[in-house]
């Protein structure tokens, strides 16, 4: 079976420091990743080198068996939600559209059936019917389903998503945990950076846990130890113990 990633002693760094170190993983297709750590660990960094936003120093990085641009039309991706400009003109249903793109080939508009499919990713999120409002006129987690809407337009086979649950409400956050889970089941692979440890068990069928390296890698319950945490999460620990909290 193809791995989903395979990850080989990938190095990143900004300016000359140390962004990630000598990351390994090799994550299995039909799995629901979590990539878990302090603030300033990498996670993020971790996603945009897997995805060729940022350079790397060294090492490789297998996708789906082969390149990034051999499969690029495989893969979805969803940034933080402070990227996007929410106040750029675009209906919600043209927003979705765009997942279609990849397939249809230069110059080529959306067919009707393309049109009838991105629909269906709106019904899918809860949000149909909203296709003709403008982005910004929706609530954060109307806006994050909404992208996550686009994504499945692109019947990709590898998703990431950078912090979706960040500034959204529990009912979109839970439709989302849904949708992703379905996907997982379809046989699908979802990666997701996330900073919410109470739910990583619950939403994760794997967690990556990072401080700029790999502190561990594995079933939640393996990971989420107060051993192993401790190594990644030592920093922020002992800054609270010196500010006095308990």
């Amino acid at each position: 079976m193809t791995h989903a990633l395979a990850i080989k002693n990938v190095t990143v760094s900004y300016h000359g420091r140390s962004a990630i170190e000598a990351i390994d993983l090799t994550l299995e297709q039909g799995n629901i990743l979590g990539i878990i750590g302090p603030n300033g660990a990498g996670k993020s960094t971790l996603l945009k080198a897997i995805l060729n936003l940022i350079t790397i120093d060294s090492g490789s990085i297998n996708i789906l068996g082969g390149s990034l641009k051999e499969n690029r039309n495989r893969i979805a991706y969803v940034p933080q939600r402070n990227q996007y400009d929410w106040d750029f003109p675009i209906h919600v249903m043209d927003a979705v559209l765009i997942g279609t793109y990849p397939s249809l080939g230069i110059f080529k508009r959306p067919k009707k059936s393309d049109k009838a499919w991105a629909l269906e990713c709106l019904e899918k999120v809860g949000l149909a019917q909203y296709a003709n409002r403008q982005i910004g006129e929706l609530s954060g987690g109307q806006q994050q389903r909404v992208f996550l809407a686009r994504a499945l337009a692109q019947k990709a086979d590898l998703f990431f998503l950078d912090e979706p649950f960040v500034g959204i409400d529990i009912a979109s956050e839970e439709m989302i945990v849904k949708l992703l889970k379905d996907l997982r089941d379809e046989g699908k692979t979802v990666v997701v950076v996330h900073h919410d440890l109470s739910k990583a068990k619950e939403y994760f069928d794997e967690l990556l846990l990072l401080n700029k390296q790999l502190v561990q890698f594995g079933r939640p319950a393996e990971v989420l130890r107060p051993e192993v945490m401790r190594k990644a999460y030592e920093s922020e620990l002992a800054f609270l113990f010196e500010a006095g909290v308990s």
